[in-house]
């Protein structure tokens, strides 16, 4: 296969890939390493011919994205149309476990409560919270007026207690 760029590594299918399909397709039989590179090269230039096919009906049909019936018009005209009733299977399959992770990804639909409901739910969310936060801050608010009065009373007595003292020093005084 013939490249552009002179590295073949950009154009190849990752190795341990393809050594898991052929263990997953034949499990009791043994390849030769030079046997799994065919097949590695084998599969690049496959994929480069089916996509520069596909492109090129892509670019007759006045389009810029390649699609999956580009893909399939790509088979056909290739000469492997008896593979396209498996590829169409293969992209129905592909396009259900798409479609099954976009809803997977949605945590509002897995929810199945409207989005009325949601934003109700957390209005009272934010309300009770500030109900508790506000009552939080009055309990704080009473305790630091009981320790003032306890203070001012702490002090009243203290003032009371000297004031009593120096009148008891006086009334000694007054004595001697």
């Amino acid at each position: 296969m013939a490249s552009s760029s002179g590295n073949d590594d950009d154009l190849t299918i990752p190795r341990a890939a393809i050594n898991k399909m052929i263990k997953e397709t034949l499990p009791n039989v043994r390849v030769a390493n030079d046997a799994r590179e065919l097949v590695v090269n084998c599969c690049t230039e496959f994929i480069h011919l089916i996509s520069s096919e596909a492109n090129e009906i892509c670019n007759k049909s006045d389009k810029k994205t390649i699609s999956p019936e580009h893909v399939i018009n790509a088979l056909e005209s290739l000469g492997f149309a008896s593979y396209i009733t498996e590829v169409k299977d293969v992209l129905q399959e592909c396009k259900t476990v798409a479609l099954k992770r976009r809803k997977a990804s949605s945590r509002l639909e897995n929810l199945g409560i409207p989005e009325e409901e949601l934003l109700r739910q957390q209005q009272e969310l934010f309300a009770k919270a500030r109900q508790q936060q506000a009552e939080l801050a009055q309990q704080e608010w009473l305790q630091m007026q009981q320790a003032a009065q306890q203070a001012q009373m702490a002090a009243a007595s203290a003032s009371a207690a000297q004031q009593a003292s120096s009148s008891q020093d006086e009334d000694e005084e007054d004595d001697m």
